[in-house]
């Protein structure tokens, strides 16, 4: 039987946390959602607790510090897999990606193993950002786009479906790249598996209330992964496996 674990990295979302679950467990109400907290001093994790006790379908994953979006949803992806969730969906906790849109993201796994959430995708969008922003974006996304061969217009995307067997295949615990280096390499590392990766059109609207995490640390770390490991594809060629 299929189960769908949504996996919400927080780190300071008590403004909107809980507006987010009311709208995605009403959009997905047969799915199961995880909040990896990363000891929010605002009290993000007290407010999961409360709901938590009155909803079964949520749970808190708590960690002592913060230590970064890559390696909240790796803990969150196996603590997954041991509990047999057979689907995870990647998802921010700032109301950027619409609940609305998640039973459509599930649905795509139906015919491909890994199915993103895309900006750049015709039909899809960016709502709240400046020309600089989007223009940055949309640059990190061809440049990884040619670099890697991995065939997908918006790999930094955070909004995502994959199947249990792409991240059992995947090596979690070798991943330790964070922000857009982690969207990136989750994706290069599943088409190199071989593995049937799908995009479909959301709109993306930037955060309302609470503050950004991006930052130019995370847009540099992405950069240089993605040129390191480009140039090493190039020099070396890599080929594709079969899950």
């Amino acid at each position: 039987m299929d189960k769908t674990l949504v996996v919400v990295p927080t780190y300071n979302e008590a403004d909107g946390i809980n507006e987010l679950l009311k709208l995605a467990r009403e959009a997905l109400p047969s799915a199961h959602f995880l909040v990896v907290d990363d000891s929010s001093p605002d009290g993000t994790g007290e407010i999961i607790t409360k709901i938590a006790e009155r909803d079964d379908r949520v749970q808190l994953l708590s960690r002592s510090s913060k230590e970064g979006l890559g390696r909240a949803y790796v803990a969150g992806f196996k603590e997954g897999l041991q509990q047999g969730f057979t689907r995870f969906i990647e998802m921010d906790a700032d109301l950027s990606h619409d609940p609305a849109d998640l039973p459509r993201l599930v649905a795509a796994t139906e015919t491909a193993d890994v199915a993103i959430g895309s900006r750049y995708v015709k039909g899809g969008a960016v709502s709240g950002w400046s020309r600089g922003r989007h223009l940055l974006s949309m640059s990190a996304n061809a440049y990884a786009f040619l670099l890697l061969g991995i065939g997908v217009v918006d790999s930094t995307s955070g909004f995502r479906c994959y199947r249990r067997k792409v991240l059992e295949a995947l090596e979690l615990e070798t991943i330790s790249s964070e922000g857009y280096a982690f969207q990136v390499e989750m994706v290069f590392r599943a088409r190199r598996e071989g593995f049937e990766i799908t995009e479909i059109p959301i709109v993306f609207r930037e955060r309302s209330q609470g503050k950004s995490k991006m930052s130019k640390q995370i847009v540099l770390e992405g950069m240089l992964w993605v040129t390191r490991t480009g140039l090493r594809r190039l020099t070396s060629g890599t080929t594709e496996r079969r899950p």
